[in-house]
């Protein structure tokens, strides 16, 4: 198996980093390859603008889907982007690594979707949802939350965690992808902080996730997929039928 990591967070030295890394000895360990994006490092662009196309369709304005699709069609497609959508073509595991800010993820990792997901390319109305480009491919989301765990869900002031990633599992899913849930780290709060690092319990703390992620990268096979409605569900209008 391969996988690929995209990782977004400013910091390498971030609790993020470190599962990243949790992830890639894990993986290596079990005999499987592993690639990784480094969207901050690599320095990804992740406003879509008119400037990144070379060949343009409409010279006068800019509409993102229209140049998105003539440089599908031209071959014209923005290196970097090339490369993410040929990282991804190469994968059987995607890892979306990336903190939670503002119950959504990064705006990087948001404009990476914006980019890369590309109209024309990695989808077009007939090639969406269960018969999506990605189709075949499983993605889990491996993420740190500030707040403990009992703070989510059931009108906890953290919010509901299924609500939070509805959109992004829906928009992978929309790629074709094979959503797995997510992997959730909680009560991970100013990890590079010296106070709680020096604290003991928070180090356990700290600890046991990484275990626990490593764990879960070796059991993935066990976990059940998120169910969505697919082509056959919906009539001509994309109601779901009864």
């Amino acid at each position: 198996m391969h996988a690929h990591i995209v990782f977004c967070h400013p910091e390498s030295g971030s609790f993020t980093g470190a599962l990243k890394d949790v992830a890639i000895q894990k993986l290596q360990a079990l005999g499987h390859s592993v690639s990784v994006s480094d969207l901050h490092a690599e320095g990804f662009d992740p406003v879509e603008r008119a400037e990144h196309y070379t060949l343009r369709k409409e010279p006068d304005w800019f509409s993102a889907m229209i140049e998105q699709r003539h440089a599908s069609n031209t071959d014209t497609l923005p290196g970097d982007v090339l490369r993410e959508i040929e990282r991804l073509e190469k994968a059987d595991l995607v890892i979306l690594q990336f903190p939670l800010w503002w119950h959504s993820q990064p705006a990087m990792l948001k404009g990476w979707f914006d980019r890369v997901f590309v109209s024309g390319k990695t989808y077009t109305s007939g090639m969406r949802y269960d018969r999506g480009y990605f189709k075949g491919r499983n993605v889990i989301c491996c993420v740190p939350v500030g707040a403990p765990e009992a703070a989510f869900g059931g009108g906890g002031r953290g919010g509901d965690v299924e609500a939070m990633f509805w959109p992004i599992h829906y928009s992978l899913y929309y790629m074709g992808f094979t959503v797995l849930p997510p992997f959730l780290a909680y009560g991970i709060q100013n990890y590079a902080g010296v106070t709680l690092l020096d604290d003991e319990a928070f180090r356990k703390h700290l600890e046991d996730y990484k275990a626990k992620w490593a764990d879960q990268l070796e059991h993935l096979g066990d976990l059940k997929p998120i169910k969505f409605p697919g082509w056959n569900d919906w009539d001509e209008l994309g109601h779901q039928k009864t």
